[in-house]
């Protein structure tokens, strides 16, 4: 009996409930019984499919004309036949032919009909044509020119043609030449123009006519090749070689192909039409080279689709490929097939397979041994993570204590620093806030590591920085500094939230500020001009107030050491916000510190600094006063494309400054605004605080209520002007003034203060 595989035991996707259920309920007789009248059944079936095969033509119509069969519509009289357009003359047996003497040679219910056409051809004698055709090809309604199956072909060596037909009801026309002066260069087998020529045809090509002409009649290649020739032939049964320039004068005919297809209406059309004709079991399809439609019998049945009743099932028992494992027999349904289990075998349901008892056994024991060793694999598996786990969580501890964990956890804890906010993160919250440390959401870079933009569970965005090394021999200092800038809460400083120190390195994890940096929204070209003077005043007094608020109301002082345009970021109204204290210190109160190496950014360093490495709090006056030069000119602290002695903006204003040229150097939009008076004072304001000497300069706490000074005084000087209730009520009413800049937003770019920091070793320590 045939078999089959048991995973492909149904042809199609949805059969009816399979027989290897049926089979799991019942009974083995009841089994036996169905089996033996199942394959009753099938030898019955079998039997009547030998002696009634599939009908191909209308009932009592002939079907043979000569050793050809002619499937319906085809028809070898009018009334066998769908319509004229089908009706076959047989008068000659060895030629019969469809309706204008096209001679057939083989019908398929595919929608292909083999034909036979002349060849046209050209011949010339001493430059006078003697003989001549062009044949044409008059086809019936939707019988079209195979553009598949065919190619048009030109053989000569001094010849060009023509083919001219119509497409969808429109004039077309193709052709190639073929060209050559002897047979040396002819290459049997090619068709690419050196004696032989072919181009495609289009698809819907009907009523064709081919043309042969020669350029110059033949005159130079008479002796060898004195005509030229053009056809449509079939692919794959013309193979040009030299002999064919003189052996085609002798052949009369070259085989075709149409497509043909039923009426001009497609299938959405015709379906629910009573003129439709396609049977049952099959189904309709549009035809691909004309209109019309064909008709095609379902998976599973075979016969003539063009028939009510032609399309029946086909019996896949008969195929010896299928159900062919052992222990499986096959049962034919309509339109598929079944396997079933035969008598001593039975189906393992896990396998889908037919076993005996004995191979049952054997598979159990092999799919308890696979079963074993996946259980070993994933317990070593297991054990590994825990081991591995456990290694990662004793470094994390250690790293956790190398980093002053325990010290941070004490000083938290202390009643004096109750009020501090900051916490200990762990690695894993760090991790997934940043997707792993994603490199695209990395928003800054500089000498002492990378800042991350991170996201934590309750939708709060951070900056993460990630530092690039630690002094061990700073640990405490660094906890020192965690637990002071994590008490700071001032609104124009940006504020630690905390800390993990399960890395190597630890890391610190800040607000996150959206909206860039100073140094970009003086400094870009497409925003700087649209910075109003106001704005700038604003900016510089909430610099001002928040480097105040670090020098005399932290405890202990704090020393930012590199205040500079990059590291004042503007929050989503434009805040300022003081940021990186990278290289900052704590200062013990009327105290100053000695430092190993000399830290900051060029264009921004206190000379005196520089010389002495005494680090006192008027070392940031000095660079806020480079800030202040860079509000009022919009240039950089140091521009490398100047000469050497206009590099450092600070020496140029100092010099535009002393000539009486302050508005020479200012910003040419903000100089239109017309405050004179404020800008000489806050450009003398700026001078002071550049004075070499610390000491001539002034402290912070008078720089910012210098500035808060100025600001007042341009709210009054405006409120004065515009005497509206409403407007004077709101100012009189705050205690701060906020003002909107509709500049569009950027992706906040958190800048690392040592990207371009200058370090100056020392010989002698703190």
């Amino acid at each position: 009996m045939a078999i089959k595989s048991p995973t492909s035991m149904h042809k199609h996707n949805n059969p009816p409930s399979s027989p290897w259920e049926i089979l799991g309920h019942m009974g083995f007789l009841e089994t036996l019984i169905r089996i033996t009248c199942v394959g009753v059944i099938l030898s019955e079936l079998a039997a009547v499919a030998v002696v009634f095969p599939y009908p191909i033509a209308l009932p009592n119509c002939p079907k043979m004309c000569g050793n050809m069969e002619i499937p319906y519509p085809f028809g070898l009289t009018e009334d066998c036949s769908r319509d004229h357009n089908f009706f076959v003359n047989c008068t000659n047996s060895s030629e019969p032919f469809i309706p204008t003497h096209i001679i057939v040679k083989n019908i398929s219910l595919h929608g292909q009909i083999d034909i036979s056409m002349s060849i046209a051809h050209d011949c010339y004698k001493k430059g006078a044509m003697f003989a001549w055709n062009n044949p044409w090809l008059n086809s019936p309604l939707n019988f079209t020119v195979s553009s598949t199956q065919n190619k048009f072909v030109v053989v000569g060596c001094d010849t060009v043609a023509f083919l001219v037909g119509s497409q969808q009801n429109e004039s077309y026309a193709t052709g190639c030449a073929s060209v050559c002066e002897s047979t040396r260069f002819l290459v049997s087998g090619s068709c690419t123009g050196v004696g032989c020529c072919e181009v495609d045809i289009p698809k819907g090509f009907k009523n064709v006519t081919w043309v042969s002409r020669s350029f110059q009649k033949h005159k130079m290649v008479e002796k060898f090749n004195p005509c030229g020739y053009a056809f449509i032939s079939k692919q794959d049964t013309f193979n040009f070689s030299i002999d064919s320039l003189r052996t085609l004068r002798d052949q009369q005919m070259m085989p075709m192909v149409l497509e043909w297809a039923i009426g001009n209406e497609t299938c959405n059309d015709v379906e629910n039409k009573s003129n439709y004709i396609c049977g049952d079991n099959s189904s309709c399809q549009n035809s691909e080279d004309g209109s019309g439609y064909r008709c095609k019998c379902k998976d599973g049945y075979d016969g003539n689709p063009y028939l009510s009743h032609g399309c029946q099932d086909i019996d896949e028992c008969q195929d010896p490929s299928n159900c062919n494992h052992p222990g499986q027999g096959c049962i034919n349904e309509p339109g598929k097939f079944t396997c079933f289990c035969i008598k001593g075998y039975h189906l393992d349901q896990s396998a889908r397979v037919c076993v005996t008892n004995q191979s049952s056994l054997h598979f159990k024991l092999l799919v308890g041994v696979g079963i074993s060793f996946i259980v070993m694999l994933v317990c070593s598996s297991w054990l590994y993570l825990m081991v591995k786990q456990r290694k990662l969580i004793k470094l994390r501890q250690r790293f956790f204590e190398q980093n002053g964990g325990l010290i941070l956890q004490q000083k938290l804890s202390k009643p004096e620093n109750s009020t501090a906010t900051a916490k200990i993160f762990t690695t894993e919250e760090l991790k997934k806030a940043t997707n792993n440390y994603d490199e695209t959401l990395i928003i800054g870079r500089g000498g002492f590591g990378t800042v991350y933009k991170g996201l934590f569970p309750d939708n709060r965005i951070v900056a993460i920085k990630k530092s690039k090394t630690v002094d061990e021999s700073q640990i405490e200092q660094f906890i020192n500094e965690v637990v002071v800038l994590s008490q700071i809460n001032h609104r124009n400083v940006v504020k630690l939230l905390g800390c993990c120190l399960e890395t190597q390195v630890p890391l610190l994890v800040y607000e996150f500020i959206p909206n860039g940096t100073l140094f970009e929204y003086i400094h870009h070209k497409n925003e700087a001009s649209t910075v109003s003077w106001e704005i700038r005043l604003r900016i510089a007094a909430e610099i001002a107030e928040a480097l105040s608020y670090l020098h005399f109301a932290a405890s202990p002082p704090i020393i930012h050491r590199d205040v500079k345009s990059s590291n004042i970021l503007l929050d989503s109204t434009h805040t300022a916000k003081v940021s990186d204290f990278g290289a900052s210190r704590l200062v013990p109160l009327d105290q100053t510190q000695l430092a190993t190496m000399v830290q900051g950014t060029l264009g921004y360093l206190d000379p005196e600094y520089m010389q002495t490495s005494q680090l006192t709090e008027k070392s940031d006056v000095y660079s806020f006063g480079v800030v202040l030069v860079e509000l009022l000119t919009g240039e950089k602290a140091l521009s490398f494309d100047k000469p050497e002695e206009e590099r450092s903006l600070a020496i140029r204003f100092l010099s535009f400054l002393k000539d009486n040229r302050l508005f020479e150097i200012l910003e040419k939009h903000i100089a239109k605004e017309g405050k004179a008076e404020q800008f000489k004072e806050v450009a003398n304001l700026a001078k002071r605080c550049l004075q070499l000497k610390g000491e001539d300069r002034p402290t912070m706490k008078e720089v910012a209520t210098e500035l808060e000074g100025l600001r007042k005084m341009e709210m009054h000087t405006w409120v004065n002007v515009d005497s509206n209730s409403e407007e004077i009520e709101f100012l009189l009413g705050e205690t701060s003034y906020s003002y909107k800049y509709n500049a569009s937003n950027k992706s906040a770019n958190v800048c690392d203060s040592v990207r371009d920091h200058v370090i100056f070793n020392l010989d002698d320590g703190r």
